[in-house]
């Protein structure tokens, strides 16, 4: 990617899977600045500064969870969506169900992409390489 100022939220529980992302993002050399959220409503309060600390820049990218505490993922989508101020931006559903229904739902909040969690960690960070291949493209960057 270019552009190492654009900013990438991960909306995550599960310390594995916040230690694996920050680990592929090394991996595949991305140095961009990488906000955790452990849930929605976290999130949401990153990105608003309503009783969490303001994210600046506001994240070119969100790379979200489904299975969260307080908020699921599609709640998330839900909220994100309906705020004037964030609807434009780009997610990217990571997750680690491959259910169909929940696949459908959050392409009702127009993600740009819906990936499965891959479980060895060479095609966890295959998978992150083309995710923000395709992300730095669309963007732009």
């Amino acid at each position: 990617m270019s552009n190492n100022d654009a900013v990438i939220l991960l909306v995550e529980d599960d310390r594995v899977d916040i230690m694996t992302v920050q680990r592929a993002l090394k991996k595949i050399d991305v140095r961009n600045p990488l906000y955790v959220a452990r849930t929605g409503v976290e999130a949401l309060g990153m990105l608003r500064g309503d009783k969490y600390p303001l994210i600046e820049p506001t994240p070119s990218l969100i790379l979200l969870d489904l299975n969260l505490p307080k908020m699921g993922g599609i709640e998330f989508l839900k909220e994100l969506r309906a705020d004037p101020a964030l609807a434009h931006l780009h997610v990217i559903v990571l997750t680690s169900s491959n259910e169909p229904a929940d696949r459908t739902a959050a392409f009702e909040y127009d993600v740009d992409d819906y990936i499965v969690k891959p479980h060895s960690f060479d095609d966890f960070s295959n998978a992150m390489s083309i995710i923000l291949s395709d992300w730095s493209k669309e963007s732009g960057e």
